[in-house]
């Protein structure tokens, strides 16, 4: 790049890693008011359609753990742009698919190719903010997120209205294309050749290992794991909760999901702004405001409650895990900038992996009680807290030098 382009990309791309955090929510909610059409199309039963949103989950788990490292090794902009490439080309793939078997399978492509944007976004951020910038920016990132995720049901909801499911799957892949675009023109690399990492899977490897034995790292991931394996559950099973239940029409479903992503987003950008000042504080308080959400899911489910019990009741679990991201974001990646790519995406893998791991459960009574919605709620949020108290909120032990733990760096 020239002069002026890398200025220019140096000033877009604060946008763009934003931009790039939509991978996750818009492959996940775009096409939630269509999951019932399509779950009558292809004649599918709800538990099984319900695996097309655990296949993009684990999907976007794994493409994250394999994403990260490579990042660190080879740098984020070619990583990067494979992925890009690939999930438009996934994307139409689902679009294309003819059975419930082969929509699962492509489900699971276009999770792969989604998380490297989600794991280069946050390794990014890291490779060029530091401290409480860096807080503000997975704030940001929080708030992006949430965004997306209102667009997506609300966009899904007016598309459902002109075309299939087959035609959200062609937007995702318009989307995709755009993106690829921006990337093209604007993401210059943010991780130096001589900041790379050296060394095989073995060197991968040995960089888990220092990961996972940090104790506070762990409790951090493991708190986020549990935390979105509630959300994912509530994105699995709302739909069926809020149109088979409570008699929503896609539109109305996509409406309501919209006011509770508002609040996620409105919450991740104060926890952002608070998160500087009181960092285990801020990760606490959205722990318990996930656990009332949960409560009053489970209590909806033990006795019918009306819906506006229910909408509050979602939006406290979604607004408690938007307080929660932040801090836990920055408690698990502050402490390891040389490999940042790793560590954002073990982060990634524990929470799209516990989400895919517990969004079928929703739905093994079927599409007409939301009992198992609140016990996988009540459940996630209750190991969420014990990951906190037991590992996270005791004092930190006296933490090795960088250069001590991480080898890999030349």
């Amino acid at each position: 790049m020239n002069t002026s382009t890398r200025s220019f990309a140096r000033r877009i791309l604060p946008t763009l890693l934003l931009l790039l955090t939509v991978f996750g929510p818009i492959s996940m909610d775009l096409y939630l008011p269509a999951l019932p059409a399509l779950t009558l199309e292809l004649s599918a039963a709800t538990s099984v359609a319900q695996l097309t949103v655990t296949a993009c989950l684990i999907g976007l788990a794994a493409g994250q753990l394999i994403a990260g490292p490579l990042s660190d090794r080879y740098g984020r902009r070619g990583i990067l742009l494979i992925g890009i490439v690939a999930y438009i080309g996934t994307s139409l793939l689902c679009a294309a698919s003819p059975s419930i078997e082969l929509l699962i399978l492509a489900r699971l492509v276009q999770g792969l190719t989604g998380g490297v944007g989600i794991v280069i976004a946050q390794a990014a951020g890291r490779d060029v903010y530091t401290d409480g910038a860096l807080i503000r920016f997975y704030g940001r990132l929080t708030v992006v997120g949430g965004f997306a995720a209102i667009v997506g049901p609300l966009m899904g909801g007016l598309l459902n209205g002109i075309t299939d499911w087959r035609g959200l799957f062609v937007f995702l892949a318009a989307i995709g294309a755009v993106i690829l675009v921006i990337t093209l023109v604007a993401f210059d690399e943010t991780l130096p050749a001589e900041s790379r990492t050296t060394g095989g899977l073995g060197h991968i490897l040995h960089d888990f290992r220092v990961l996972l034995r940090d104790r506070v790292f762990l409790g951090a991931i493991l708190n986020q794991g549990f935390l979105y394996a509630a959300l994912f559950a509530y994105l699995s099973g709302a739909t069926f909760v809020l149109q088979d239940i409570y008699g929503l029409s896609p539109l109305a479903y996509a409406l309501a999901f919209g006011a509770n992503s508002a609040g996620f987003m409105v919450l991740g950008f104060v926890s952002g702004r608070t998160a500087g000042r009181w960092l285990r504080g801020t990760l606490s308080v959205g722990v318990v405001v996930a656990g009332v959400g949960a409560l009053g899911l489970l209590a909806s489910g033990l006795s019918r409650m009306p819906l506006w019990v229910v909408l509050v009741s979602l939006f406290l679990l979604a607004g408690g895990v938007a307080v929660s991201s932040p801090p836990a974001t920055t408690i698990a990646l502050m402490e390891y900038p040389q490999i940042a790519g790793t560590a954002s995406s073990l982060l990634g893998m524990v929470r799209f992996g516990f989400g895919g791991i517990a969004a079928p459960l929703v739905g093994v009574a079927g599409a007409t009680s939301i009992l198992p919605l609140g016990i996988v709620t009540v459940a996630s949020v209750v190991l969420a807290a014990l990951a906190f108290v037991f590992l996270i909120r005791p004092a930190r032990a006296a933490q090795p030098a960088a250069s001590e733990t991480i080898t890999t760096i030349h």
